[in-house]
C-alpha cells in the first residue's frame, strides 16, 4: 500500500510590481483576474490538479501568503470551492524557500511536497497532470523533482535548467545545471543546442527530503522556520508562524537555496531531476507575458474589456472601467483602471516597477492601494470627495459586519441602495431597506452589518475636518483586527 499523498503547496506571496496599475501591494496579481474570465490566478492554481490520476492520493491544498491578504485568500478559496484549504501566514516575506519549510512543518510526514507559485498561468492541465505523474515514483523515492518547460523561443526573462542523462524508464532528466537569465544570444544558443527547458519553479519532493536538505545546506533558514513553527498560534482558521522567529529567516529561493547544490553535492543522496512539461506554462511577471497568452485579433493585438483598436499592431489593450482607444500605434501596452492609466512600450514592460519605486519615494498610496479597496467583510471603493466630504460605496457580504467603531473627525449618512443593512448607532439598533438612511454623528459609537441572503449595497457620505482612514477607532471586530 502507498503510504504518501500528494499536498499542493500554493506561494501566495509576491506584489506583482510589473503588473501595476492593476496589481498593488494591497491586491497583488495573484489575486486577479486577468483574462477576463472572472477567475484569479490564485484560483486557477487552487484548482489545476482537479483531474489528476486517482492512483496518485491527493489532500486540499496548504497556502502560504501574507497575513494581510488573509481573508482575501480565504474568500477567493471558498468561492473557487476549495473550502478545507488550511493557510499559513507569513508574518513577512521571505522567498519561496522559507514558505516552503514552513509548509512542511505544516505537513503530515507522509506527504509528497508539491510547490505552486500563485502567480503562474498553465492553459493545458491535462499536460501538467501527465507531467505531475511522471514525477511522482521518483519523488516518492526521494527524489527532487522540477518540472522544466519545453522552450519555444529564446527568452531572456526566463531561468533555464540545462538537463543531463535520461532517468532510466522515466521521462525525467538528471540535472546538470542551472542558468541564469541569460542575453538574447546565450538564449539563442541554449534553444539551438536543445538541452535546455525554462526553470518553471514548480518543485516535488517528499517532506523529509526537503527537510534534510535545508538543514544540511541552510541550516539558519531551517532553525528559523522550525522555531516560527514550533510557537505558532491559531487565528481563526489561520496559522501564524512566531513573527520574531521568522523575521530572523534569511531570504532567498528554492533554487538558490537547495536545487542549485543538489548535481555537484552527493553528500545529502537527494538525486535533482527535471520532467519536460509543455502545458502552456507562463510566469507572468509583466504585461507583455499576457500579450503572449491571449487570444490576439487580426493584428497581433490582446483585448481585455471595452477597447477600440484602429490601425494598432501588437498591441496590449486592457480597460477596467471605460473605453480605451488607439489610432496609429504599435507595440504598446494600454491598462486603464479607476485610478491610474499606464502606456509603455512593449518591450519595456519589464521597467514598469520603476513606476512603483518612484510613487512610493514619492509617497503616493496609489503604489500599494486601488480607489477599490477590499476588506473581510466586503469592499469599498471612493467614488468622489472634496474637501470636507467623501463619498464611498460599500457593499457588505451576507452575513458579514463591519467593526464596532467610532471616529474623532466625521460624521457619516448611510442610504441603503440594495439589500437590508442592521445598523447599530449609538445605544440604538434598528433595520434599514432600499431607500432608508440614517445619521451618524461625530463620535457616535456604530456598526454597519448584513443579516440578509443577498450583497447589502449603501453609500457612505463623510463629512468632516479629517477623512482619513486611520481615524477609525475599533471597539470591537468579528476578524481580529483590534490589537491585544
Amino acid at each position: 500500500m502507498n503510504p504518501y499523498h500528494l499536498l499542493p503547496i500554493i506561494l501566495c506571496g509576491g506584489s506583482g510590481t510589473r503588473l501595476w496599475p492593476l496589481s498593488r501591494e494591497t491586491y497583488p496579481k495573484q489575486f486577479l483576474a486577468l483574462g477576463g474570465d472572472g477567475v484569479s490566478m490564485l484560483q486557477d492554481t487552487a484548482t489545476r490538479l482537479d483531474g489528476l490520476s486517482l492512483s496518485i492520493p491527493k489532500r486540499s491544498p496548504l497556502v502560504v501568503c501574507n497575513s494581510e491578504h488573509r481573508f482575501l485568500a480565504a474568500q477567493q478559496l471558498h468561492e473557487a470551492g476549495v473550502g478545507a484549504a488550511r493557510l499559513i501566514l507569513e508574518p513577512a516575506g521571505r522567498n519561496t524557500a522559507p514558505a516552503l519549510t514552513l509548509a512542511a512543518f505544516a505537513a503530515d510526514p507522509q506527504a509528497i511536497l508539491l510547490a505552486m507559485p500563485a502567480d503562474h498561468i498553465v492553459t493545458n492541465a491535462g499536460k501538467l497532470h501527465q507531467a505531475v505523474e511522471e514525477a511522482w515514483p521518483l519523488a516518492r523515492d526521494g527524489a527532487m523533482v522540477t518540472f522544466g518547460v519545453v522552450a519555444n523561443r529564446p527568452e531572456t526573462g526566463y531561468g533555464y535548467i540545462k538537463k543531463s542523462q535520461a532517468v532510466d524508464g522515466t521521462a525525467a532528466f538528471a540535472i546538470q545545471s542551472f542558468e541564469e537569465k541569460p542575453s538574447l544570444e546565450l538564449a539563442q544558443a541554449y534553444i539551438a543546442s536543445g538541452n535546455y527547458l525554462w526553470n518553471s519553479g514548480l518543485f516535488m519532493v517528499r517532506v523529509d527530503q526537503w527537510l534534510k536538505a535545508m538543514a544540511a545546506l541552510q541550516p539558519a533558514m531551517f532553525q528559523a522556520c522550525r522555531a516560527a513553527m514550533e510557537l505558532s498560534s491559531r487565528d481563526m482558521d489561520f496559522t501564524r508562524p512566531h513573527g520574531d522567529s521568522f523575521s530572523a529567516c534569511p531570504a532567498d529561493s528554492i533554487d538558490y537555496a537547495v536545487m542549485e547544490h543538489l548535481p555537484n553535492d552527493k553528500r545529502l543522496g537527494i538525486a535533482a531531476c527535471v520532467v519536460p512539461m509543455d502545458a502552456g506554462w507562463s510566469d507572468l511577471g509583466a504585461w507583455d507575458a499576457l500579450w503572449d497568452i491571449l487570444p490576439r485579433d487580426a493584428g497581433g493585438n490582446a483585448h481585455v474589456g471595452q477597447t477600440l483598436a484602429i490601425d494598432t499592431r501588437d498591441s496590449l489593450l486592457f480597460s477596467e472601467t471605460c473605453l480605451v482607444a488607439t489610432v496609429g500605434v504599435d507595440n504598446l501596452v494600454v491598462v486603464e483602471t479607476a485610478d491610474a492609466i499606464l502606456v509603455a512600450d512593449k518591450r519595456k514592460t519589464q521597467d514598469v516597477k520603476k513606476i512603483v519605486e518612484a510613487l512610493n519615494a514619492q509617497k503616493r498610496g496609489l503604489a500599494s492601494t486601488h480607489r477599490k479597496v477590499h476588506r473581510p467583510w466586503g469592499w469599498y471603493d471612493c467614488i468622489d470627495g472634496g474637501e470636507r466630504f467623501q463619498v464611498k460605496h460599500i457593499v457588505v457580504n451576507p452575513g458579514a459586519q463591519l467593526s464596532l467603531q467610532m471616529h474623532h473627525h466625521r460624521a457619516e449618512h448611510w442610504i441603503v441602495v440594495k439589500g437590508t443593512a442592521q445598523v447599530t448607532n449609538g445605544d440604538k439598533t434598528f433595520l434599514l431597506g432600499e431607500n432608508e438612511s440614517t445619521f451618524i454623528p461625530l463620535g457616535n459609537v456604530h456598526r454597519l452589518a448584513n443579516p440578509g441572503k443577498v450583497p447589502l449595497e449603501i453609500i457612505e457620505v463623510q463629512s468632516g475636518s479629517y477623512l482619513g482612514e486611520d481615524d477609525i477607532v475599533r471597539l470591537e471586530d468579528t476578524y481580529g483586527r483590534i490589537p491585544e
